[in-house]
């Protein structure tokens, strides 16, 4: 009997090109037009920015002059690749989408060597047809580079049990820098998305004879400590270090008061939504694979192999750690996302043997293939276009074309501070200026234009000797976030 068409859709190399060209124009188009105005975007570049401009490679600060409170490694990255490129948005971007594709092309050489061509292609279709990815693959945040590392230590972990392979002095080095790495993104919150799954292998296979998901106690403590060296560093060097890093970043999210909290589950109706629709294929196989055990849950969760055991543990240890902080935002349970993609390569591949359930399985994985292409390609490009029609790179605009008259005139420009972080990096300055200090600077004939929020404009204009306000001006955002701006020339 001849192979039925779903399974040889999944199997098809045309299949697997297609799948990976429209990830890669997903993960590149879906935040157009760019810009910094959202989503802590803006405090992210300017610490690369600053790094280049000013030389501060430890400690920066945000465009209003707060701390910065993120370690430094994707700031030094993105320098980097200030320099041969010259492109700040390109320098900007270019570590998440860098670090996405690598999590596509490991989830899928993972999946297909360990469960089959079909289920690798699931895995990669599952990472980059979802409502998180394609937006987080291009944001200016640290959330995708954190998110490879994670994937990075959970596979190597991974390949261990698969492979009945004991740990040995070079993975323990492995696992030290990887970790290192983590702390110098994002600090501590590596642990929150191992450790309780970690435990939780150890606990249930501390008798069945399995490999141990446990590397030991140096690479994360060592790991650590280097971090502690840079919060320590900071403590002593950086004014209000201590209360904006220490105790407003890290220990108050654990508590109610300076961040938002939520409920305890506000995490998992977003995950099966965003997830969709391989949260409901998940469920489905599950369901699928109980039933033909004939609802044995007890023997299922005996026979499990320790692999798929481990990647249980990893993403509901993950899950539960995350939950139980107070503060939640939804892309901070991108990490998850991954391992939950191989988790569904791994149901795909090792379902039932029953021939039956296997080809049922098979239609139900291409349809959802096919609904999540069009799930995710709708959202993107709807985005985009509402993106370009509402004027969302506004300021973008305005700034260029702040600077090409500037350049044009031989101009002396500043700006003014208003709500938009992302001004002082579209107008390329590493400092807002105070108003007094502008009015002072521009009577005596220092200044040629001032970027000022156009609420301030009236009174400062009324202080400035033979200003005149320019025509050019910002495009009008649909969404009227933040305040206009207005360019004061002589």
């Amino acid at each position: 009997m001849g192979e039925s068409w779903p399974r040889a859709f999944l199997e098809s190399r045309r299949t697997l090109w297609i799948v990976s060209i429209l990830t890669i124009i997903l993960f590149l188009v879906t935040n157009l037009p760019w810009q910094l105005d959202d989503y802590d975007q803006a405090k992210q570049a300017f610490t690369s920015f600053e790094m280049v401009k000013e030389g501060h490679w430890l400690y920066q600060q945000t465009p209003h002059e707060r701390v910065a409170t993120k370690p430094p490694l994707v700031g030094w990255i993105s320098a980097g690749f200030f320099l041969p490129t010259q492109s700040w948005d390109t320098a900007w971007r270019l570590p998440s989408f860098l670090a996405a594709l690598a999590i596509s092309i490991l989830l899928f050489l993972a999946a297909a060597t360990a469960y089959g061509r079909s289920a690798g292609l699931l895995a990669l279709s599952a990472f980059g047809f979802n409502l998180l990815s394609p937006r987080i693959a291009t944001l200016v945040r640290t959330d995708m580079p954190l998110a490879v590392i994670i994937f990075l230590l959970g596979l190597l972990i991974w390949q261990k049990i698969r492979k009945r392979e004991e740990w040995n002095s070079r993975n323990c080095r492995s696992i030290f820098v990887l970790l290192t790495a983590a702390m110098l993104i994002k600090g501590p919150i590596v642990y929150a998305f191992l450790l309780p799954g970690i435990a939780a292998f150890q606990w249930w296979w501390r008798k069945r004879k399995a490999v141990s998901a446990w590397c030991g106690w140096w690479p994360w403590i060592a790991s650590l400590g280097v971090f502690l060296l840079w919060v320590t560093g900071g403590i002593f060097s950086e004014p209000d270090f201590f209360n904006q890093v220490v105790m407003r970043e890290f220990l108050a999210r654990f508590g109610e008061t300076l961040h938002r909290p939520h409920p305890l589950f506000f995490y998992v109706p977003h995950l099966l939504h965003k997830f969709f629709p391989w949260s409901v294929l998940m469920i489905v196989a599950t369901i699928v694979d109980l039933r033909s055990r004939q609802w044995k849950i007890r023997a299922a969760f005996r026979e499990v192999s320790p692999e798929t055991f481990w990647l249980v543990c990893w993403t509901l240890g993950g899950l539960i750690a995350m939950s139980l902080i107070p503060s939640k935002r939804v892309d901070r349970i991108f990490p998850l996302i991954p391992p939950l993609c191989l988790l569904l390569a791994t149901q795909i591949g090792r379902i039932s043997p029953d021939e039956q359930l296997r080809e049922r399985l098979c239609r139900w994985s291409a349809a959802a293939l096919l609904l999540s292409i069009l799930f995710t390609s709708g959202y993107t490009i709807s985005k985009v276009i509402s993106g370009y029609r509402g004027h969302r790179n506004a300021l973008v605009a305005f700034g260029h074309a702040v600077r090409d008259e500037a350049a044009a005139h031989h101009w002396r420009y500043e700006a003014i501070a208003g709500s938009d972080e992302g001004m002082l990096l579209y107008l390329q300055r590493t400092r807002f200026i105070e108003p007094e200090r502008a009015v002072a600077q521009w009577n005596r004939g220092n200044l040629d234009a001032l970027v000022v929020p156009a609420e301030d404009a009236p009174d400062l204009m009324r202080e400035l000797r033979d200003a005149a306000l320019s025509q050019l001006k910002p495009g009008e955002r649909k969404d009227q976030r933040g305040m206009g701006y207005v360019l004061i020339t002589r």
